[in-house]
């Protein structure tokens, strides 16, 4: 598993239903017992600024067009996570860590270096 895979996960709780759910855990870190993931969804939000738009396609592997919810980051126990379905592009992961940042308040924190 790595980071951009488009992965089956079965997580428990409102949201418990069987999806797809894209990696974004750094390759850094492959022996921890989870894995960092945003789920995946189907129904289509024009309106929000925290999601990110999947196409249909061989190389997603989706069914459907669908969108990355960054609003719904998870650690999810490797145990859970089933196989992987396809893969994001590189323009869809630059997208996506500009998101991760306005969504975590990372860009908030950053400060200048004083030198």
């Amino acid at each position: 598993m790595k980071r951009g895979d488009i992965i089956a996960v079965a997580m428990q709780g409102d949201y418990g239903k069987p999806r797809p759910a894209l990696v974004i855990q750094s390759d850094l870190l492959p022996d921890t017992d989870s894995v960092l993931i945003c789920l995946i969804t189907s129904k289509l939000r024009e309106t929000l600024a925290h999601r990110l738009d999947l196409p249909a396609n061989n190389q997603t592997g989706l069914r459907e067009p669908s969108q990355i919810m960054t609003d719904k980051i998870m650690a999810c126990p490797r145990t859970r996570c089933g196989l992987k379905i396809g893969q994001a592009d590189k323009g869809t992961l630059q997208a996506l860590a500009h998101l991760l940042m306005f969504v975590t308040g990372i860009t908030e924190q950053i400060v200048p270096l004083k030198r």
